[in-house]
């Protein structure tokens, strides 16, 4: 009885050790976020619309379409896809490109196919623009916003849903990740979508944590730009005031308690936060 009991332990004991031993082999995931250029407006554009108590009546500002590449070890993301690539050769567009998405990624060695997410803060055509152009990658967006999509019922207008971009997916060429609540993409807390609605039913804003830099919060449409963000203006067309200052209540408490990078995505006075392309935060 005693050999057999002093074989269990030694058992046991064995299975533990192996265990930690693999656990402390384990080496940490590389994070890596690249800034890549979406367009920029090709002067300061109104910004009235941007809030609903009329604080940037006939005030005008320059603003930019961020996108970002995420390497999470062998894995690529790209979160938000700013304006069509057709931006670049359209004189008659009030925004510029100098280049696109697949084409600053081929400066980086990357095949669109090697993408194996598109991540969307939400449904605008400035956000999901070049969408289109990954048609392998799985689709992460907000389940109130592809349902948003999806409603042929929506009436079209000024901070609409714009199926276009993704009909790839609508019509079932591509696989969808319809996220509720927050998500944590890669399953280590690395990279998480956090669910931030009131600019849209299903509007997310991401956290990015880089092992050099600390954490990166990505507005998504959150805020415009810092004015906006400090003074917690909501859009006019946002789709629900109270759940836009509750997501600012939060993102702005979270950046806090991370002591989090913030990056609005609009402002081109955040494009600095990042390294310039092609270099890598991390």
């Amino acid at each position: 009885m005693k050999t057999v009991l002093f074989a269990l332990v030694l058992g046991s004991l064995g299975s533990g050790m192996a265990a930690f031993t693999a656990g402390a082999q384990d080496a940490p995931v590389r994070v890596t976020l690249t800034r890549l250029d979406c367009g920029a407006s090709k002067g300061p554009r109104d910004v009235a619309a941007f809030s609903d108590t009329h604080a940037y009546d006939g005030v005008k500002k320059p603003l930019v379409a961020s996108c970002y590449l995420i390497r999470h070890g062998d894995e690529l993301m790209i979160w938000d896809t700013g304006y069509p690539a057709s931006t670049k050769t359209d004189s008659g567009s009030p925004m510029a490109m100098k280049a696109t998405i697949v084409e600053q990624l081929r400066t980086l060695g990357i095949a669109p196919a090697q993408v194996t997410r598109v991540g969307a803060s939400h449904y605008h055509g400035d956000h999901t623009g070049q969408a289109r152009d990954f048609p392998g990658a799985i689709l992460v967006i907000g389940q109130g916003d592809w349902a948003a999509l999806t409603d042929k019922s929506a009436a079209p207008g000024f901070g609409a849903p714009d199926p276009a971009p993704v009909a790839h997916w609508i019509s079932g060429g591509g696989k969808v990740d319809q996220v509720r609540g927050d998500k944590d993409l890669f399953g280590d807390g690395s990279v998480v979508m956090l669910d931030m609605p009131g600019h849209t039913p299903g509007h997310h804003s991401l956290l990015v944590r880089l092992k050099g830099r600390g954490p990166v919060l990505l507005t998504g449409d959150l805020a415009h730009f810092q004015e906006n963000y400090d003074s917690n203006g909501v859009p006019s067309f946002n789709t629900d005031r109270a759940d836009t200052l509750a997501s600012l209540d939060r993102f702005k408490t979270s950046a806090r308690n991370l002591k989090a990078t913030v990056i609005i995505q609009h402002d081109p006075r955040h494009i600095g936060k990042l390294p310039a392309f092609p270099a890598a935060a991390e």
